[in-house]
This record gives structure tokens, sequence and C-alpha cells, in this order.
């Protein structure tokens, strides 16, 4: 008697982790219809998507290096490529010399890579950019996690490209290596295109 209750313990379990795969591959099918930019997603872009049901930009204030207080909105008439990292995340880490570098390649009156530390302190991100070199990402800081969570971010990192007006035109999960070809072409479509 107990196996047979074993057994149907089992088979309701796998039952429910298939309904579960099932549903979410559904959802994304839905959730994801593709965007302008979605035949940029390829190579080091690859896990770029554009979202039907994007998130507002975030409102939430972020604090400069220089003790400055602003919101993404302050931005405006910009392309963003903004990045929610910290000093903590393994992934974060990788990536942020090649969003220093895709900072240094297009950063204008027309782009800016805007990276937001998640950090609990603004002086371990300012460490980190000293250490590494990072000379031309402006620091940004928002140890409230607001703005990533405003953001849609369910870990970090998370990219987003927002258009001049700061509508979400697109986003990828985890890290990537921005200072590719692939990631130079996204960007040139956003900047010609909003």
């Amino acid at each position: 008697m107990p196996e047979l209750k074993v057994k149907h313990a089992i088979m309701a379990m796998l039952a429910l982790g298939a309904i579960a795969v099932i549903v979410t591959l559904f959802s994304a099918l839905i959730s994801s219809t593709p965007g302008p930019l979605d035949s940029f997603a390829r190579g080091a872009m690859s896990d770029f998507r554009s979202v039907s049901e994007a998130p507002e930009q975030p409102r939430a204030t972020l604090l400069t290096g220089e003790g400055e207080e602003i919101t993404l909105a302050d931005k405006r008439g910009k392309v963003l490529l903004v990045n929610f990292w910290a000093t903590w995340c393994a992934p974060c880490v990788v990536e942020m010399p090649y969003l220093d570098a895709l900072q240094a390649r297009y950063g204008s009156d027309d782009f800016e890579v805007v990276a937001i530390s998640m950090d609990q302190r603004i002086e371990d991100a300012a460490e980190f950019y000293e250490r590494n070199g990072l000379e031309h990402l402006t620091l940004y800081h928002d140890q409230s996690f607001r703005s990533a969570f405003a953001a849609g971010a369910r870990g970090l990192p998370l990219t987003v490209l927002y258009d001049r007006q700061g509508a979400e035109i697109g986003r990828l999960d985890g890290d990537a290596e921005w200072a590719s070809e692939e990631a130079f072409a996204l960007i040139e479509a956003a900047l010609e295109r909003y």
C-alpha cells in the first residue's frame, strides 16, 4: 500500500512538472511579440528580445558618483542602454569592461550606457570602477533595488534598451559581450530608428 501512494505521488509531481513546462512555453510564445530590432538578436546578442508588455521606464531616484540625485527621465532625448548590476554578481563583473568599451565607442548626446549599481554602498561600485579602469561609464547607484524591480528584473544583470522617449525597445537577461560586432550593429540600428 505505501508503494502505491509513493507511485501516485511521483506521478502527480511529474504531471505538475509537465504542466508547468507547458505553461512556461505557452506564456513565452504569447508574451514575446517580435520587435523591430529582434533581427539583431544573434551571436553575442542572441538573448536580446522585445517584450510585448514592457514595464514603464523606472522612476526611482538614482545617485550619481558626484552625489547628485537623478531619474532616467532626466536622460530623455538619448537612446539609453540601462544595465542593472552589482559587484557581488559574477556575470555582472564580467560584462562591465564591455559596457565601458561600448560607452567609449558610442557615448554622446544621442546615446549613453547607464550602469546602475545595486550594491549596498556606492563606494563599493566606485572602488570597482577604479580597480578595473572603467573610465567611460558614469557611476549610478540605487541601493534600494527599486529601479531594477520596476524594470522587471528577476536577477542580475539585466540590460534594457530604451528609446529617446523612455519606451523600452528590448532587453537582455544575463551577461553579454557588449563590445562585439553584434552589439555594435544593435546599437547602431537603435540610434537610426529611435
